[in-house]
């Protein structure tokens, strides 16, 4: 058996919804995966994270894949995976939240699809560790989402259609684990309290199309004033997207990467981004690009 998946990345937190809110982006990894007479799996990895990725029962994609199986209660076969990435590792892109949705999605699909669709989002969010990243990159679109008790609460939306996310990926990494670290381990009940109203805000803004309310509402005091240090030029590179007309910025995910929502003028916007970041001798590479409407798509 042969299975094709096109699996998108995503944007998540979206400023104050830390943990809780998602958006599938129009930036892809791709895979093939063959079953074969022999155990075990064999990866080929092409563009990011070629060379980097295990390439065996350790990637986070077998892993995820081999968790299926066994809450499915059936061995999973021998398989053959060629991975085409185009999703930076350890950008705040989502990149392990495609190789969990990859993995459980695609081991589901070999056994008939025993799993529904909510089944299969609780276990990826128990392998990330949060619903945010794996609810979009599995659904689609944009995904408020809540996990209790081991279960997520998931729902879908669309943004406007004109909404574009204008992503700017810096040449470095900065590991979820670090970027975990940097947070406080209690908040007052003022911040939680601003991030609260701030975080209804921006999902009332994009479902209700009312974009100009995202720069007030993506202020964020929950996590973004502690990674901000992790991250040079962070305060220019926001402000300069604000001022080239971004109508909200944020840190994508845990970072590095920082995203600015525009409309007609988001090539303005990524123009400005790329400057601010070359001014304090940071490359970066960056993209407009569209909401994901599909999720992960077998083919």
């Amino acid at each position: 058996m042969e299975i094709r998946l096109r699996v998108p990345g995503s944007t998540s937190n979206l400023g104050p919804g830390f943990d809780t809110l998602g958006l599938a982006l129009t930036l892809y990894n791709r895979l093939t995966v063959r079953t074969t007479s022999a155990a075990g799996i064999r990866i080929a990895v092409q563009g990011m994270g070629a060379g980097l990725l295990p390439e065996g029962e350790t990637n986070l994609f077998f892993r995820a894949a081999a968790a299926a199986a066994q809450r499915i209660g059936s061995p999973l076969p021998g398989l053959e995976v060629e991975m085409r990435n185009q999703i930076p590792l350890a950008r705040g892109l989502g990149s392990s939240s495609t190789a969990i949705v990859a993995g459980v999605t695609a081991a589901n699909h070999l056994f008939g699809g025993p799993l529904s669709e909510s089944e299969r989002l609780d276990l990826a969010a128990e392998l990330e560790g949060h619903p945010d990243n794996v609810s979009a990159c599995l659904r689609g679109g944009l995904t408020i989402s809540s996990l209790s008790d081991g279960h997520v609460t998931c729902i879908r939306a669309f943004p406007p259609p004109e909404l574009r996310a204008v992503v700017a990926i810096p040449h470095f990494e900065l590991k979820t684990e670090a970027a975990r670290a940097a947070l406080p381990k209690e908040v007052s009940h003022r911040e939680a309290t601003f991030n609260v109203s701030h975080a209804c805000l921006v999902t009332a803004a994009l479902l209700c199309g009312d974009l100009h309310a995202l720069q007030p509402g993506m202020i964020d005091r929950l996590h973004q004033p502690y990674r901000a240090p992790l991250i040079p030029g962070f305060e220019g590179v926001l402000k300069a997207a604000a001022e080239a007309g971004a109508l909200g910025t944020c840190l994508s995910g845990a970072g590095p990467t920082l995203l600015a929502f525009a409309t007609d003028g988001a090539e303005r916007v990524k123009g400005a981004m790329v400057e601010a970041w070359r001014a304090v001798g940071i490359e970066t590479e960056a993209c407009v690009l569209q909401v994901d409407s599909d999720g992960v798509t077998v083919e």
